[in-house]
């Protein structure tokens, strides 16, 4: 089994390829940061083919795969997972990097998932799995940017399930809530501490197994942690408590993006959801 993997360097990318590469899969790891792929594998390096590439620039995000494949096999599923966040007042808009981000979040998953699934539909086998976020079902005041990509990606996987599945090709969408990484440490920053404190949020390994599985049982989706199940089922009222609830930012002019400190975290971790 092929595997690749986008934003795999930490986070929720990390703790994907870990899981795959325990369970004895090859695993094509696409990052910015190769000493942190490297480190990632660890003593599996003989079944991974690094790629480094930088994912926001679009019209070069996809030639990695002939080579992967050539090496490893074709890719039986690709993880859509790397992408950013944009968090501040959406009047501060900082056009630069909005358009990385609806780069990086929206039109490289798309590119990448157009290029495999037409080579999985001709084997009529593969599944595609896209990280979306909890935030395209009850966005987040101070993530105007990053709402409106995740939920572009997650209609888009959505509705590709029912056009792919007769060819045999399985789509799986994934919706996590805040998961424990130094990206979403990074936004958490930007509000009244109270939000860290109050939110659920989640562990990378146990996502990563929750995807694994999901795949192998071909389920629709995956949301976690539990809690945000609700903001599928009663959007409303899981909006109204958001919208209600969201302390103001402590810093309203600053994005996570442009921060000098906050950029290094995000250099090394680009795959935080929520």
């Amino acid at each position: 089994m092929h595997v690749a993997i986008t934003g795999a360097s930490s986070g929720i990318g990390r703790a994907l390829a870990q899981e795959y590469l325990s369970k004895g899969a090859k695993v094509t790891m696409v990052s910015r940061r190769l000493e942190h792929m490297r480190e990632t594998a660890g003593p599996n390096s003989d079944r991974v083919n690094f790629v480094v590439a930088d994912l926001s620039n679009t019209e070069d995000a996809y030639h990695w795969i002939d080579d992967a494949e050539a090496l490893l096999g074709p890719i039986d599923i690709l993880i859509n997972n790397a992408g950013t966040s944009v968090v501040h007042r959406t009047i501060d808009t900082d056009w630069a990097a909005v358009q990385n981000l609806m780069r990086l979040n929206v039109f490289t998953p798309f590119k990448l998932t157009c290029t495999l699934a037409l080579r999985m539909v001709a084997r009529r086998s593969g599944c595609i799995v896209d990280i979306a976020s909890a935030a395209a079902l009850a966005p987040q005041p101070g993530f105007f940017f990053y709402n409106a990509s995740k939920a572009a990606l997650s209609a888009a996987s959505e509705s590709l399930r029912a056009e792919l599945r007769p060819y045999g090709v399985h789509v799986l969408t994934v919706y996590p809530g805040p998961i424990h990484t130094p990206m979403a440490e990074a936004n958490f920053s930007v509000f009244d501490p109270s939000l860290a404190r109050w939110t659920p949020t989640g562990d990378p390994k146990v996502l990563a197994k929750l995807i694994a599985n999901s795949v192998e049982q071909r389920k629709a989706r995956v949301i976690y942690p539990r809690v945000y199940t609700l903001a599928r089922w009663f959007p409303a009222l899981f909006r109204w408590g958001v919208d209600r609830f969201t302390p103001p930012m402590k810093r309203p002019r600053t994005s996570v993006n442009t921060s000098p400190k906050l950029r290094a975290q995000l250099e090394d971790h680009v795959d935080r959801h929520s």
